[in-house]
This record gives C-alpha cells, structure tokens and sequence, in this order.
C-alpha cells in the first residue's frame, strides 16, 4: 500500500554547454555578492547607527538593485535571489539563537568563492521549470532564467511534486537538486526481526544478532593520492592558473571519497531497513565527539596525536552520513527508528546487567568481571541499545 505525505531530494547530474557553464558560474558569482553586500549592509547599519536591517528591507530593494543592474543582477530570477537573502538572514537567526543558549555564537562571515556553492529557486515555475522540453523524450532539462535548457542525466524516475529547485557546484561539476512534497511512500512487509547497532571504527555498524557491517575507510584509501596532490598545491604561485586546476584535482579527489562514503551508506542502511522492523541506534553527539584535543598554550591537550587519528576514523567512517541515510530509508519502509543514550553500552553485561569499566578488556574483547560472559564488545553493546531502546518503546507506549 502506497502512503503519501513524504518530503524527498533529488539529486541529478547536469550536463550544461560551455555557454550555460559560464552563465552558472556568473550567476553563482553575482548570487554570492549579492549576499556579501546584504552583509555589510547589515554591519554597516549597526555599526554606524544601531540599526538592525532585516530581510524585509533588504527585500524591498532588490527592485531598485536590479534596475541599477539590468545586466548584472537584473537578469536573474527576483525569487532565486530572495532565498538568497533568506539564507543570510537565517545566519542571523541562528547567530542570535546562538547567543542567547550562551554558545560561541560565530557571527555570519563574508562568503568566498569556495564557500557559496548553491543558488536556489523557490517555487517550481517562478525563474525555473523542471522538465522544461516534456516533447523531448531523449533527454530531460531544467530551464533556468539567465541560463536557458540546461540538459539533466535523469538516472531515476522523480517522485512527488516538485517544490524547490536548487543548482549546486561541486569541484567541476554542477547538480541539480530537487525538494519534493507527497512522495510516496512504500512500506515494506513486516519481518518481526529487531535490531540494536554498535556504531564503530573497526566495523561502521554491528548489530545485535552478531552481522558486521564493514567499514570500508574510503579516505584512507585515497590518501596516498591526496596527500601527492596536497603537496602540489602547496608548491603552486597562489593566483595562477596551475594553483586553481591542483586545487581542483584536491577536490575532485575529496568529492569522489564523498560519493564513495554515501553510496555505501545507502546500501548499508538498506541492508538494515530490509531486514528489521525496528533499528535501534545509538544517539551519537558525534561534533563533541571529533572535538580537538589540542587545548590551549597554557593547559595543552594530552594524546593529541592519538585523538586526532581516532577523529579522523570516525569521520572517515561516516556515522552522521550513514544514520541520516537509515532515517530517510526508515521512514519511507514504515520501519521504526529509535535513538537511546549510549553511556555504559559498551561496559555494561548484556546478560547480567553488571557495568564495570575492566569489563571491556578490548576494543573487540568483552568479558563480564561477575558472571564470566564473553561477547564480541559490539555485539555485548548492540544488545544493551537493543534492551535500552525496546523500553523506551514500550515506557512510551505505557504512558
């Protein structure tokens, strides 16, 4: 039985001509100023008179700013450049929101060139039309105003209505990436099974009934490959054109790894929803858990070395991308995802309950100190989120 009612993202490969390749990047570029100069509009008035300028105003004088500019600015959609301004004043928000729970608040920077990436139109129809040629049964486009017809590598069926239509850059490349409304959903059958997961370095999952989910070190693989071309760009004149095709050759190696890192995920995450009708999972805080052991000058870290290599496994490993991935998958099959505090998992007895620190001999190796149970330590901790998560459930449901 189909449901409907789920938001979805699509994401598709451009295949733009040398002309259109230049209109995206000159449309990236004056969307970029246009935000940088919201910016210092906004610094300047506070500075100066301690005025707070909002997205309102700034709003209002997009028509005055594209009349001034009927080449430049004028010839992009008014809606694109909206969100634009949208998305500077989210910064503000976020900044505000920031100060007032007492965290560092990172005030909004000025953007450069590798730092704005994305332009967005709101409303399909309005500057955009996906599936701009439907007579063209060839080949798909995306008709974008300033650019034209731009011709997209469809590999799969788009569901839903589309809302929002956003053109991104990646290295060399341009995406096109579409926000859906009412996508259908599609249920599996019910298999009774459930499962707790052990997130991991030497495993990416392991989970309760023992499988190992391997984790496949995508940057490690590649980063004999990085590492020679890093120490290229660093012998490269800033400014030249050699430095900008090294910096290029750096980040199509990262975005490959990226691409590798996500595709695994979705097919670890499938693996998953295919199998279980509920997946319980440990409720990772995983930017404390990178955080820098560097310190200070006056109380520097300890184990610096050790803790940035243990960082860059798990961000290797791709935790956030893989739980993101299983929650987009879990929610579309119907299945249910439950998130459970992770302290004492890896310590404590599946079978017992006892929770001593020497249990854990290993990183792979778990031997209970009272009643003597040994366990692979993922699969002793997969049970304890497995237990842990089952009675939140049922608490909730008893509530």
């Amino acid at each position: 039985m189909w449901e409907v009612g789920v938001r979805r993202s699509f994401k598709f490969l451009l295949r733009p001509t040398r002309r259109q390749a230049a209109a995206l990047a000159q449309c990236l570029h004056d969307h970029r100023e246009l935000y940088n100069a919201a910016l210092e509009h906004r610094r300047t008035a506070y500075r100066r008179a301690g005025v707070r300028v909002r997205y309102g105003g700034q709003s209002g004088e997009l028509k005055h700013i594209r009349a001034d500019d009927p080449t430049g600015q004028g010839r992009w959609s008014f809606s694109s450049q909206q969100a634009t301004l949208r998305r500077l004043d989210k910064a503000f928000v976020a900044f505000f929101a920031r100060m007032r729970a007492g965290r560092t608040p990172g005030f909004p920077r000025f953007k450069g060139r590798g730092r704005f990436d994305t332009v967005e139109w709101p409303k399909d129809g309005d500057g955009c039309r996906w599936d701009s040629q439907p007579e063209n049964p060839a080949a798909t486009y995306v008709r974008l105003q300033g650019i034209g017809h731009v011709r997209v590598h469809q590999h799969r069926r788009v569901l839903g209505t589309v809302k929002t239509i956003s053109v991104k850059r990646e290295g060399a490349r341009w995406f096109v990436v579409l926000s859906c409304d009412e996508v259908p959903a599609e249920p599996l059958p019910a298999t009774g099974a459930v499962a707790g997961i052990d997130m991991g370095v030497a495993s990416l999952a392991t989970t309760s009934d023992g499988d190992h989910i391997e984790n496949q070190r995508h940057l490690a693989a590649s980063a004999d490959r990085l590492a020679a071309a890093q120490r290229d760009l660093a012998r490269k004149k800033r400014g030249s054109t050699r430095r900008r095709k090294a910096v290029a050759r750096v980040a199509a190696l990262h975005a490959k790894v990226r691409r590798q890192r996500l595709d695994g995920a979705h097919k670890a995450a499938l693996t998953l929803v295919r199998g279980y009708d509920v997946i319980v999972h440990e409720d990772l805080r995983i930017a404390n858990m990178t955080r820098s052991a560097s310190g200070t000058i006056i109380q520097p870290g300890r184990n610096v070395a050790a803790k940035s290599g243990l960082n860059r496994s798990i961000l290797d490993a791709g935790w956030g991308v893989f739980l993101r991935v299983l929650a987009h998958k879990a929610e579309s099959a119907g299945r249910e995802l439950i998130a459970v505090n992770p302290a004492n998992t890896s310590r404590t007895c599946s079978r017992c309950g006892h929770c001593a620190k020497d249990n854990r001999l290993t990183q792979a190796e778990f031997a209970c100190t009272a009643c003597g149970h040994t366990e692979h330590a993922d699969v002793n901790a997969a049970r304890n989120i497995l237990r842990a998560g089952l009675a939140l459930r049922d608490a909730a449901e008893a509530a």
